[in-house]
């Protein structure tokens, strides 16, 4: 008999022990979003790497895990093929993969400003001062419609300009006066070449018509929105807290970036100055609806998109 009740309390404690261990193990680890990099870590992505970094991400209840890119960047091919979950996507590459029919959405910004400006040097003052010269484009579709938007704004023609096309050899070739102007992002090329001491004038394409779209967004494949939508709407939380985190102590944030893009931490700090303010990840409907017509005016788009449907803010 008292075999029999030793069993049974033993059975008892193993069963409480049991119970127990299942209400820690019910404790389970946060859910890993997966965030891909479009390009070599930059200042833009600095919210994200302080997430991380200052656990912001743990305490909205996910773990962001950062993939960045390889030789050959592809944050949107990234994100449809599943291997991450959000993908940092330039807004127009956006709008031309919803154009062509992918089932991508936006869920936030990371900046609240175009980038994208023409910067110049020599005699160029003014945009239309740049007919009869040389301009460097990459080859994208975004680089000749910001070149023709900045110029017609201010009565030129883009017709008198002889493109050049240079790939992503912007900083080098307008320093080597190759070309007089290159469409590039005012907040690292044009950085860059200030901080190499290169004289410049810069005309942003905001100041030149252009509405003041968010250049960079955050991107989801519709499914993984529809069946994740809480670690989705925690990640964005996670990294707006990264981007006051970043403007509240920003030498952390320089030294790490420097770090994982292999960058000079003086230009690193340079570029990261001019990009703090502009940090947000509002997607408004009525800036987007502008962004939408004028990327069709100027033919970076097909046609228009279901903005509606192509921006699902998450913050």
């Amino acid at each position: 008999m008292r075999r029999v009740l030793l069993g049974a309390a033993a059975a008892a404690a193993l069963i409480l022990a049991s119970g127990c261990g299942g209400s820690d193990g019910a404790k389970q680890a946060d859910p890993v979003v997966r965030v891909a990099l479009d390009f070599t870590p930059n200042p833009v992505h600095a919210p994200i790497y302080a997430a991380v970094r200052e656990r912001l991400d743990a305490h909205e209840g996910v773990r962001l895990r950062i993939e960045t890119p390889g030789a050959s960047p592809d944050s949107l091919k990234t994100v449809l093929s599943g291997r991450a979950d959000l993908g940092v996507l330039d807004i127009h590459d956006l709008g031309l993969a919803v154009a062509r029919g992918r089932d991508v959405v936006a869920v936030a910004a990371l900046v609240q400003r175009p980038l994208a400006a023409i910067v110049a040097v020599g005699g160029v003052k003014r945009p239309r001062d740049l007919e009869g010269h040389k301009v460097g484009v990459s080859g994208l579709p975004s680089d000749p419609a910001v070149l023709e938007a900045v110029m017609q704004d201010d009565g030129g023609s883009i017709g008198k300009v002889q493109q050049v096309t240079i790939g992503f050899a912007s900083v080098q070739n307008l320093a080597q006066g190759n070309v007089s102007a290159v469409p590039v992002f005012w907040n690292a090329e044009g950085v860059a070449l200030r901080e190499r001491g290169v004289k410049t004038t810069e005309f942003r394409v905001d100041d030149y018509g252009a509405p003041r779209y968010p250049e960079v967004v955050l991107v989801a494949r519709r499914e993984t929105l529809e069946r994740r939508r809480d670690d989705v709407r925690a990640a964005v939380r996670a990294i707006a807290a990264g981007m006051r985190a970043v403007r509240a102590r920003p030498e952390p944030a320089i030294a790490e970036i420097a770090r994982a893009g292999d960058t000079d931490a003086g230009l690193v700090r340079a570029e990261m100055a001019a990009t703090m303010p502009i940090f947000g990840t509002a997607l408004d409907p009525a800036v987007l609806a502008a962004w939408n017509a004028w990327d069709v005016r100027f033919g970076i788009l097909p046609r228009p998109i279901d903005v509606g449907r192509a921006f699902q803010p998450q913050g």
